[in-house]
């Protein structure tokens, strides 16, 4: 039987029902410092919604400062790994939440930080797969932020290396998966090819280069999205960066076996 619950979740982390999605992680308070002074944290989730985009994600902490409102068009995403640059092993993460805490906090998912190649990986695969044995029996999907990075990763942009780590994060119950950029940027297709779950790609161009064009280039390549923070809410207009980032996401796709989520009318947002 389907988890129902897990689908109207899933439904909601995808505003216009395409099965594409564009995250903005604000989870980088924890691992480097603000993301932009306390005075402007309203306003910038407001610049977000404003954009379109489909989902932030917080801790359970700063889930809490979030007026309910500003979340009408939003979905909310509450992430349960951290670690911070100052610690002595910076790909080292721990759980400091767990599913239930985020379904209090009115969370439509939750994401779990992996780092394979990590002297921790051992430790991080087991929170993994607990919390997805977790967000099963609750209906709430899981997001992987799996990643290749640790002293034995010699390219973390391997295309090889990269379908290896989304498949783990598919075998141990993620629901969608978010990792690296390959290089060259058109082999993500076949990293996606290889992956029976989502697979969206953080951050933005390893050169500098234009991230909407960036995009772009991902999103032919059959990514089901992106995951852009730092180049958002550094911008100088962070509202109409995530507009032009969700035009390209939801752009209408001529992929025919591009799937999309099943069509619900109770709950949607």
């Amino acid at each position: 039987m389907a988890n129902t619950g897990k689908l109207f979740r899933m439904r909601r982390l995808s505003s216009a029902n395409d099965g594409r999605h564009l995250f903005v992680p604000l989870d980088h308070s924890v691992s480097d410092g603000p993301v932009v002074p306390n005075d402007r944290w309203h306003d910038l989730l407001r610049d977000l919604v404003a954009g379109g985009a489909d989902a932030i994600i917080v801790h359970k902490g700063r889930a809490r400062t979030i007026p309910p409102d500003v979340l009408a068009t939003c979905a909310l995403v509450v992430h349960l790994s951290a670690g911070t640059s100052h610690a002595a092993d910076t790909n080292a993460k721990v759980l400091v939440g767990e599913a239930e805490d985020a379904l209090r906090l009115g969370a439509d998912a939750v994401s779990v930080h992996v780092n394979i190649g990590s002297d921790t990986e051992e430790r991080q695969l087991a929170d993994l797969g607990a919390v997805a044995t977790a967000c099963d029996a609750w209906g709430l999907p899981l997001i992987a932020m799996a990643y290749a990075r640790g002293p034995r990763i010699t390219d973390p942009h391997d295309p090889v290396l990269l379908a290896h780590v989304v498949n783990i994060a598919a075998d141990l119950g993620a629901d969608i998966v978010k990792t690296s950029v390959t290089l060259p940027v058109h082999r993500l297709a076949e990293v996606v090819a290889s992956s029976p779950i989502p697979v969206l790609v953080a951050g933005g161009p390893t050169d500098g280069s234009d991230v909407v064009a960036h995009a772009t280039e991902v999103m032919a390549a059959g990514c089901a999205g992106l995951a852009v923070g730092r180049k958002v809410f550094t911008s100088t207009n962070p509202a109409s960066l995530v507009a032009r980032l969700a035009a390209v996401v939801h752009a209408p796709n001529p992929r025919a076996d591009f799937p999309r989520l099943p069509t619900m009318t109770t709950g949607a947002r």
